[in-house]
């Protein structure tokens, strides 16, 4: 079985061979390495072989993972925060990758002690099952935050459907990139919006050629755990 490093090396050639294909600079990705389903000695792993920026999408694997790491990584959460557990998880974490409604805007702004840099969360491919507002809402959206100075909109966040369908991936993280267009040529203040969380394991690559500056890998980098997949 191969080594966390060992695939790491992989998956950074993958991108920079999209990044060449797509006319990039590799420098431009920053790679979150998805520990959501590992222990903190896997997790540690990850830390040793270079990468800085962890993702977990619950409370309880901030819990367990940061007294191990300590201030060796940046933290993202990736995954649906509910009202009720921002106050334990704001303050903890670098960036937040599923800002996707009033709401929450409201308790972020209540309890953090300082600006969070936040992605909106965009349903672009309209599938029932996905969390995220979709592309004609988040305009309003991400004007309303200017109500907010504790939300900082650095980018918007998106997940490809489920399928082999290349053409379907790709148009999905396309349309995230012209809506990531639009909404920083309106140059708020409070989004700056350059940024554009997409691609996981199976699909980083088209997400890469497309403009991801932000990818989300479990699995490729940090293999299975206890017979868990991320």
């Amino acid at each position: 079985m191969s080594t966390v490093a060992e695939r790491l090396n992989d998956i950074q050639q993958q991108i920079t061979d999209a990044c060449r294909r797509a006319a990039r600079n590799p420098e431009e990705v920053t790679i979150v390495a998805v520990t959501k389903s590992v222990g903190p000695e896997r997790a540690r792993e990850v830390i040793d072989s270079g990468i800085r920026h962890l993702g977990e999408n619950r409370l309880e694997g901030l819990d367990q993972k940061q007294p191990e790491i300590g201030p060796d990584a940046r933290w993202h959460f990736i995954g649906s925060l509910q009202s009720r557990k921002v106050r334990e998880v704001i303050g903890r974490i670098d960036f937040l990758h599923s800002l996707d409604r009033g709401s929450l805007a409201k308790e972020i702004q209540k309890r953090a002690e300082r600006p969070v840099d936040c992605f909106v969360q965009v349903n672009v491919s309209g599938e029932t099952s996905k969390s995220g507002l979709g592309p004609d809402e988040v305009g309003d959206f991400v004007r309303m935050l200017g109500a907010y100075d504790k939300i900082r909109v650095v980018g918007l966040m998106t997940m490809a459907p489920n399928t082999e369908d290349e053409e379907v991936i790709r148009s999905t993280f396309r349309g995230l990139r012209e809506l990531r267009d639009e909404i920083s040529a309106l140059k708020l203040p409070h989004a700056p919006c350059t940024e554009l969380s997409m691609g996981m394991s199976n699909d980083f690559g088209i997400a890469v050629e497309e403009g991801a500056t932000f990818v989300r890998i479990g699995t490729a980098i940090v293999g299975y755990e206890s017979g868990e997949r991320s």
